[in-house]
């Protein structure tokens, strides 16, 4: 695997145990597609570093367990915010 590649998923990873960011944030920190920060973190992480890997996937599997209770206060902030400007 290119040294370059190899750096980024570190660097990904890294920051994601850091911040506890999600895919989305930690793509838009790097400049990649949501793809690829998945495919780094799911794919080229653990051949890379293992325990690296299974620290991640934690906060992954956290992300994913949650992310139904995130859609739904997005799209009550969505919706609050539209009967303000009707009023």
């Amino acid at each position: 695997m290119n040294s370059k590649i190899n750096k980024r998923v570190l660097e990904e990873a890294q920051y994601m145990l850091k911040t506890k960011d999600t895919i989305r944030a930690i793509s838009k920190k790097f400049s990649v597609s949501k793809s690829t920060v998945h495919k780094d973190l799911q794919e080229r992480l653990p051949e890379i570093n293992s325990k690296l890997y299974r620290e991640v996937a934690d906060i992954l599997q956290y992300h994913m367990n949650i992310r139904h209770i995130r859609g739904g206060e997005s799209t009550k902030r969505k919706y609050e915010k539209c009967d303000t400007k009707q009023v």
